[in-house]
């Protein structure tokens, strides 16, 4: 970043798996969390992303002759991320990734008809920090693919007071904040008096109205029974309260 602010022109390479919004796929397919990662932003500000492949087989020899790795860290390669079936399947990661930027580039260059709306995501989260990240990450890649501006939104509950909330959750709600604003999110914090759904409900529709929110992006619910009987579940309530609007709900898994 420092050098294209210099005004010079810059030809680089990045792994698909330190791209940030595909982490937790990328950890699926390997069994390792790579630590080292970029924003998505790495890839959307350039003026063109190129695929630069080989098969996994010539990946292998090309390990085994020692072109990529010292011959001390070539063994722990093979045991980990130079499988055959893993390197198809980050390929595959790759292709899409590719395949993403050149829609996204025809959603910007190519002039649109004026009645197909803009999108604008609406990411709602808890204090959950797993299920927060995914669903971050995950409405980040529909944000990259659809060009559109979105919001991370966490309402927090009398319950998860400062003075109440455990030091380690506030520690990973700040991260979860942290990686939503490195993905382009604009953070949105609100509290509500009680505990209850329908404040929370309210909170959400307050934000879409304000923000004109397109689409609403949540956890996969698990509904109790007497929730499933009662429809007082916070997915429910939100079916209902968006029924008639032109509002999108998402349920991520």
């Amino acid at each position: 970043m420092d050098i294209l602010n210099a005004g010079i022109n810059v030809t680089t390479a990045v792994n698909i798996q330190h791209i940030e919004s595909i982490n937790d796929e990328v950890k699926k397919i390997t069994g390792v969390e790579v630590a080292e990662r970029v924003p998505d932003k790495f890839l959307q500000i350039a003026d063109e992303v190129v695929n630069i492949d080989l098969s996994a087989e010539e990946l292998i020899i090309r390990l085994k002759s020692g072109k990529i790795y010292d011959h001390s860290k070539i063994q722990q390669a093979l045991a980990n991320f130079f499988q055959p079936d893993k390197i198809l399947q980050l390929r595959e990661l790759a292709l899409r990734e590719v395949t993403s930027q050149v829609e996204r580039k025809v959603e910007t260059e190519v002039v649109r008809p004026q009645h197909l709306r803009h999108e604008r995501l609406l990411a709602c989260i808890s204090s959950n920090h797993e299920v927060g990240r995914k669903i971050i990450r995950k409405t980040a890649r529909l944000a990259n693919y659809y060009h559109s501006n979105w919001y991370v939104l966490y309402v927090q509950k009398p319950r998860e007071n400062p003075d109440k909330i455990p030091l380690a959750v506030q520690r990973h709600l700040i991260n979860n904040f942290k990686t939503a604003t490195e993905l382009g999110a604009e953070v949105l914090q609100a509290t509500t008096q009680t505990n209850r759904r329908s404040s929370i409900v309210k909170v959400i529709a307050d934000t879409v109205a304000e923000k004109k929110i397109t689409t609403i992006c949540i956890g996969k619910p698990h509904f109790r029974l007497w929730e499933r009987l009662l429809g007082t579940s916070i997915f429910n309530q939100l079916l209902k309260a968006f029924s008639d609007a032109d509002v999108d709900i998402i349920v991520l898994s």
